[in-house]
């Protein structure tokens, strides 16, 4: 039988197969049936900068600044009090699902300032998580705000919540940087253990009717893990920090493939909603009869063998990847 054991954030997983944040995780009895089905792990969904602040009038002025004036734009924030779990609850759902699984809990944090941050990653920590993720959502809006000073914000994050902690903390990013791979190293050196690619950015339309921003939620789809499997890819052996994937995975080819690029783990979310919790057994299954088909004894053998490590010239491999993908297409 093959080893489907991993490592990621310095925690022994029995597999690969991590479940990514959703409102499922809300609930105790869906996370008991993760752990029940195979995940190796569940990240929490994330607690919000603007629910530890919910209570701020500072706050509150800056959302409402010049909504007297265009009221359709306070359509662009959420009603905090829609969250199910604010800050103590969220405590509290930690050690309760601490009790109830034997699987390593991640916590999530999403925000941008160090602000409260620091003092409630300690308490996310004392309420037993085994990890914290942080669940950098931001989008540099600000004209007079430069490219080096996002990434310095970035960095700063995470040296800050890390130096105030003793367990492990992994960062979910996006893609939209000028030099990712640079922002990886930074992370790096910064303290990070681990690092999430990638965050996906949602996109709001407007309904022209009602003049409301209406929110955009599409499940991701197999296709979207090619970006994920490119930066994986290129950045295996070249920093310390674990790797994860998230977004795009959906079968057990997707999650093969994150392992060959360099990941650690392969996050699964949407695949969840889309066809329910059982479908990790699934997904596992088809990860076994794959490796016994092609005699993988480990996961642990295929981790990276795809990548870019022995490459010497990366930019050079994707150029060349590149005017293939061109010519293949010309030539059909």
């Amino acid at each position: 039988m093959s080893d489907l054991s991993t490592s990621y954030l310095g925690l022994s997983l029995k597999n690969p197969l991590v479940v990514s944040p959703s409102p499922l995780c809300e609930d105790l009895g869906a996370i008991r049936k993760m752990e029940d089905a195979g995940a190796s792990a569940v990240v929490l969904h994330s607690l919000f900068e603007e629910q530890l602040t919910l209570n701020s009038q500072d706050l509150d002025r800056f959302l409402t600044s010049g909504t007297e004036s265009f009221a359709e734009a306070l359509s662009y924030f959420p009603d905090m009090g829609q969250f199910k779990l604010g800050p103590e609850a969220y405590l509290e759902h930690i050690q309760k699902a601490k009790k109830v699984v034997k699987i390593p809990i991640i916590g999530s944090l999403n925000g941008v300032s160090t602000g409260g941050w620091v003092s409630y990653a300690k308490k996310i920590e004392q309420a037993g998580a085994d990890a914290l993720e942080l669940n950098v959502y931001y989008i540099a809006t600000d004209p007079d705000m430069s490219g080096p000073q996002v990434e310095q914000m970035y960095a700063d994050l995470v040296r800050d919540v890390r130096g105030s902690l003793k367990i492990p903390v992994a960062v979910k990013l996006g893609p939209y940087f000028s030099s990712m791979a640079s922002v990886a190293r930074r992370l790096d050196q910064a303290g990070a253990n681990g690092l999430v690619l990638f965050n996906r950015f949602y996109q709001p339309d407007f309904d022209l009717e009602k003049l409301e921003v209406t929110p955009n939620l599409n499940l991701s789809r197999s296709e979207e893990l090619r970006l994920r499997l490119c930066w994986v890819a290129i950045l295996s052996g070249r920093i310390k920090a674990d790797m994860a994937i998230t977004g795009g995975v959906h079968t057990a080819e997707d999650v093969i493939k994150s392992m060959m690029a360099g990941a650690k783990v392969a996050m699964m979310t949407s695949a969840l909603l889309k066809n329910g919790i059982e479908h990790l057994k699934t997904v596992l299954g088809g990860i076994g009869d794959w490796m016994e088909k092609h005699e993988y004894a480990s996961i642990r053998q295929m981790q990276g063998s795809m990548s870019q490590k022995s490459v010497a010239e990366p930019a050079a491999f994707v150029r060349a990847n590149y005017m293939k993908v061109l010519r293949s297409y010309a030539l059909r």
